[in-house]
């Protein structure tokens, strides 16, 4: 999640759990210490400059659940020892401070970036994706609640705000998790009809809601795309197919970031040859054409792939974005959230998967 959603989090859960006459101490170390994972990003930074392994190995150690409580006990025990506030309530600060660490990649395994949590066990990233990576709906109630209860400070007003914003929170990840199941029933149902019952599926909420979600599932000769919104659309999801240039991805399939990636986004991505190079993208995050996430991994060489070092390429959604377009594309998204489009996509046919696009060249 984003980082302002992190510093309320952490200083909601801390603040609720410290002793109210450490209340303002709560809140600022709670921000600090629920923040405090995603600080690996500079570690990893120091060590490499491979974009691949820039995005793999974030989430992974600084979010394990077998790291963080190690983690979480050695600064309560320096804090027991050299501040007052902690050794005057040591209890109280020991479970505000392990909370606090363990809700931050809980809370990151709801996007669909994905989280290590079991590192360093070599499992892929869990992503439960019923989160878009920024929810003003989520954050908005721990923002308030940790407002009250800095005004309020050891009043019973700020404990019952921490706690209302706190339960609000979690009772929108529950429904987060319920709209999602709604849109995995249609989608699977959809996709059954086209021959494509049991293809790989992920569905995501788009950007700032979990009113409209976007649905992928792999091909043999690429992937479709659909789009449900739970307030406007009745009736069988519609899908339209995408080419991926499988036969180039399978041939380059032993070259290290490949097999990395490949890991990592669970085998959602698109790969296209341009100019005699291998290009991956990440299928989770972004939109079609464009996504948030694409490297070139290999080169041809003859009839083979050669391993190159890998580099990122932008987005070119970025550019529009910082054309001042933004608030274009957010008037389209809620207007997608409340009507049907008007333009029905053309289904993937429902007697041969075989008849979706082909890959590029």
């Amino acid at each position: 999640m984003d980082s302002i959603t992190h510093l309320f989090l952490g200083g909601a859960i801390a603040a609720a759990i410290a002793p109210a006459k450490h209340r303002r101490a709560a809140l600022l170390a709670g921000a600090a210490l629920n923040t405090l994972p995603d600080l690996d990003s500079l570690f990893i930074a120091l060590l490499t400059d491979d974009p691949v392994s820039l995005m793999t190995i974030h989430r992974s150690f600084s979010h394990s659940l077998f790291v963080l409580p190690l983690l979480g006990w050695m600064i309560w025990w320096l804090c027991k020892r050299r501040g007052k506030r902690v050794a005057e309530s040591p209890v109280r600060w020991f479970w505000a401070i392990q909370l606090t660490l363990l809700a931050h990649p809980l809370l990151d395994a709801f996007t669909v970036y994905g989280t290590q949590l079991l590192w360093p066990l070599h499992t892929p990233p869990v992503m439960w994706s019923s989160l878009f990576i920024i929810d003003p709906v989520y954050t908005l109630w721990m923002l308030a609640g940790c407002v009250v209860a800095w005004f309020a400070r050891e009043r019973l007003l700020a404990q019952r705000a921490l706690l209302a914003g706190l339960a609000l929170s979690t009772a929108y990840l529950g429904w987060s998790l319920l709209a999602k199941s709604m849109v995995d029933r249609e989608a699977d149902r959809a996709l059954a009809a086209m021959g494509l019952a049991g293809a790989p599926r992920f569905s995501v909420p788009m950007p700032l809601n979990t009113l409209l979600w976007r649905v992928v599932a792999m091909t043999p000769q690429g992937y479709v795309i659909g789009d449900r919104s739970l307030v406007a659309d009745h009736g069988a999801m519609k899908f339209q197919g995408h080419g991926s240039n499988v036969q180039a991805l399978a041939e380059a399939r032993d070259i290290p970031a490949v097999r990395e990636l490949a890991w990592f986004n669970h085998g959602f991505m698109r790969a296209r040859v341009v100019d005699g190079e291998l290009v991956l993208s990440d299928l989770r995050m972004g939109l079609e054409p464009d996504y948030n996430f694409s490297f070139v991994v290999a080169g041809r060489e003859g009839q083979q792939w050669r391993s190159i070092p890998p580099r990122q390429v932008q987005a070119a959604y970025r550019a529009p974005v910082a054309q001042g377009k933004l608030e274009e594309a957010l008037a389209a998204l809620w207007h997608r959230i409340w009507h049907s489009p008007e333009i029905v996509p053309v289904d993937a046919p429902t007697d041969s998967v075989d008849l979706l696009p082909s890959a590029p060249a």
